[in-house]
């Protein structure tokens, strides 16, 4: 996994983490607390929405009303700004349109002009952009599945695993800014059977009501849990409150009533603290299993 690179970022720089997302809610669904914390620890954090999110569907029953589903763009930027502010990082919305969950049998065709469907090397070209002006040293995205089979999702890991690399070259998009290697790409994967047990077991022990059992009862056992992938566990369960306060701020997408608050914290801190990443590109020397996601970084960066 260690390589090199003669634009590697330089010393004495504040650490700068980059999570690449293919709609607004994503982030704070999808290591939030993670963000959190390195906030709190003084590293720079930034996020990029892929899209607006402007095809989700209103899963809040209090916000399915008439005007939000009028002005779903802006409510959905709103509620990203909000977010945002939460959790202490930077936003940058790279322009794209959601393409929207294609349902049916046969799927229909995804919109002319979607995220999914324009030439990849424009959202490329984008991405680059931002990762030469903001200079992340880690990167963070989803894996080839897309964390679950969304088209954005998908071409989210597409964009972010090709300008990981462009970022780097010099004689790809010139126009683009000058040329940043970031040092360390991760993947940030979908549900773990594993934790879902354990939840389910914790909770059930607990005589609470578990959301997960019907969940695991139809959990394919051919399927492979995502934490076999798994390389980093950064624990993070002091942040677990500033994630919840964000995903909620998400209010079209996010029920308080919904299973993603089922758990109490307090039981969250004591099963499973951490948030889960694989690391699948490094410029730096890290020893595996990690717990931190600059580890390696830290000496080069700061010394």
């Amino acid at each position: 996994m260690v390589g090199s690179d003669e634009r590697t970022a330089e010393a004495g720089s504040r650490l700068r983490l980059m999570a690449v997302h293919a709609h607004p809610d994503d982030e704070s669904s999808k290591g939030a607390a993670t963000m959190a914390k390195y906030v709190a620890d003084g590293a720079e954090v930034m996020v990029v929405s892929c899209t607006g999110g402007e095809a989700g569907s209103v899963l809040n029953p209090a916000m399915d009303r008439p005007e939000v589903h009028a002005n779903m763009s802006e409510i959905r930027r709103e509620e990203m700004a909000r977010a945002a502010k939460i959790l202490g990082i930077k936003h940058h919305w790279l322009g794209f349109v959601d393409s929207g969950l294609p349902e049916g049998d046969p799927l229909p065709p995804l919109p002319e002009g979607c995220f999914a469907v324009v030439p990849l090397e424009e959202p490329v070209h984008e991405l680059v952009k931002v990762i030469r002006e903001f200079r992340p040293h880690v990167v963070l995205t989803y894996d080839e599945n897309g964390g679950y089979p969304h088209p954005d999702h998908i071409r989210c890991h597409e964009v972010s695993v090709a300008a990981f690399d462009a970022a780097a070259e010099p004689d790809r998009f010139p126009d683009a800014g000058e040329p940043w290697q970031p040092l360390k790409l991760y993947y940030m994967h979908g549900f773990s059977r594993a934790k879902m047990q354990l939840f389910h077991d914790a909770l059930t022990e607990a005589g609470l009501d578990s959301p997960y059992g019907e969940w695991l009862e139809k959990w394919d056992p051919e399927r492979a849990d995502v934490m076999e992938r798994v390389t980093t566990r950064v624990d993070c369960g002091d942040y677990f409150e500033v994630r919840d306060e964000a995903l909620k701020a998400h209010a079209t997408q996010i029920d308080p009533n919904s299973r993603w608050f089922a758990v109490p914290l307090e039981m969250q801190r004591r099963v499973w603290p951490t948030e889960e990443y694989e690391l699948v590109r490094s410029l730096v020397d890290s020893t595996l299993p990690e717990d931190d996601l600059f580890a390696g970084v830290r000496e080069k960066v700061t010394a």
